[in-house]
């Protein structure tokens, strides 16, 4: 037989038919439910002018909040709101005290929570950022060592969108090439840097800011240029975002091309490259550079020895590694199970190194990618979801689905 349960509202209520029947006096029933004749007395009220309910429990909450924010004062701050809808509430604070140095107003964050309860703050969209690069950054030991790349933002010309690429040698300053394209998608970046890569040589690393082309979402923050960058054998860099300073003297350089090429720019994308390209001169062989003693960059500047190939070469695993092809779409296959890795990827070999019982460590090069787990992948019939890109009849298209087993 299970033990009866009992609530204080239960007790309560037997306490109250007991005291009804009449049979009892009341400090005896009192003492029988264990309470004090002050408390009887208490819930025989509370049921005499509420009935059954009045005895739950009442909420603990004080009646009076001395620092709560007056109906005056919210309907200044919703007014506010409405009136700048983007504004914050820092922002409104300033503006009110101005106009009502009398009235006390809350904190920012008390008015930031009246807003939310009253529909004014929308939900804040998520950003999604790449992989934070884990090496350190090279130090600017000779040129080549470090060229800096990035685009200057972009600004109408002739109708159209001026994405200016720029690319510099971080040791002497020497500009290699400042060329306006319409867009600043990874082909004509590509593009362009193969011209300078003919002209100047390879440098030993590329340091860029986390946007596109430049990086991406995929593991260790790659991008289909990055891979290419790799395979040349040039090591990309990227700054912590939020701190453009350490490509600092190529977002100084980025001062003055704006300055004497894009106010005002140029009537058309010929007439602006043409600026470009006589602003490149004169910064490299005309204008003094403090940081350089007063010399200009071309006095500094030699052209690398590495050249740019004619054929990509092959990547190189130690030899404990498994190499494994990635497909067409980025996908893996691992001990029966496929794994999606990235797009980035495609066609391209990825070394495999063992870590453990079914688990391997995946590098492109000697970059690590992440750890598999193709044990647990298999046990648990592959829930966890990816989506891949796959090529139907020559055509790409999004694709959802599981990781897949062998029959």
């Amino acid at each position: 037989m299970p033990w009866k349960e009992t609530t204080s509202v239960s007790e309560r209520m037997k306490f109250v038919a007991a005291f009804l029947d009449g049979e009892e006096p009341f400090s005896a029933i009192c003492e029988r439910f264990g309470i004090s004749r002050k408390q009887g007395y208490k819930w025989r009220e509370r049921y005499e002018l509420g009935g059954i309910d009045a005895l739950h429990d009442r909420s603990r909450a004080p009646l009076r909040h001395p620092h709560a924010v007056s109906e005056s004062v919210a309907k200044l701050l919703v007014e506010a709101r409405r009136r700048h809808p983007r504004w914050g509430p820092r922002k409104l604070l300033v503006v009110l005290r101005r106009s009502y140095p009398t009235v006390e107003f809350p904190v920012a964050s008390t008015v930031g929570e009246l807003l939310k309860k009253r529909g004014l703050v929308g939900q804040r969209r998520r950003r999604h950022r790449s992989a934070p690069y884990a090496d350190r950054l090279n130090g600017y030991d000779g040129p080549n060592s470090v060229w800096c790349a990035d685009f200057k933002g972009h600004f109408p010309v002739g109708g159209e969108r001026c994405n200016p690429l720029t690319i510099m040698d971080g040791f002497s300053r020497y500009l290699l090439c400042c060329k306006a394209l319409t867009s600043s998608l990874s082909e004509p970046t590509q593009q362009t840097f193969e011209r300078v890569f003919r002209e100047f040589g390879l440098p030993n690393a590329i340091r860029t800011d986390n946007g596109p082309p430049f990086s991406s979402l995929a593991p260790a923050g790659l991008s289909r240029l990055s891979v290419w960058w790799i395979r040349l054998g040039i090591r990309p860099e990227r700054i912590m975002p939020g701190r453009p300073d350490q490509n600092g003297r190529h977002e100084r350089m980025h001062l003055t091309l704006k300055a004497e090429t894009a106010r005002p720019p140029r009537s058309s994308f010929g007439a602006q490259q043409r600026a470009f390209d006589a602003f490149r001169h004169e910064y490299n062989q005309t204008r003094p550079h403090e940081a350089l003693g007063n010399d200009t960059p071309d006095s500094r500047y030699q052209s690398s020895r590495m050249p740019f190939p004619n054929k990509l070469p092959e990547l190189e695993y130690p030899s404990h590694m498994r190499v494994q092809l990635a497909g067409h779409n980025g996908v893996i296959s691992v001990d029966g199970v496929q794994f999606y890795i990235s797009g980035c990827v495609e066609e391209e070999y990825l070394g495999l190194e063992p870590v453990g019982d079914g688990c391997w460590k995946v590098y492109f090069a000697n970059v690590e990618l992440g750890i598999i787990d193709a044990r647990r992948a298999r046990n648990r019939r592959n829930r966890r979801r990816f989506s891949v890109l796959v090529r139907t009849d020559g055509t790409r298209r999004r694709f959802y689905g599981r990781a897949l087993t062998r029959s």
